[in-house]
């Protein structure tokens, strides 16, 4: 299975991630992280194919994905 982290706490919720992902299972989550922005989270993690897009469209590099974990 492939595996992407996004580090909740430094995402400041531009949504670019969301917008790029092809398989659409990246969104802004419901709470807030303590800077008080909607983080972006993976909520389907078996869909990933790992295509690394959401960490290259990352202005802030704080997602990262492997594949085959």
């Amino acid at each position: 299975m492939n595996l992407t982290t996004i580090d909740r706490e430094k995402c400041k919720g531009c949504g670019l991630c969301v917008d790029v992902c092809p398989k659409k299972i990246i969104r802004l989550s419901e709470t807030l992280n303590r800077k008080g922005v909607n983080a972006a989270e993976v909520f389907d993690m078996e869909k990933c194919i790992a295509c690394a897009f959401c960490a290259t469209m990352c202005p802030d590099c704080i997602i990262t994905v492997e594949k085959g974990v």
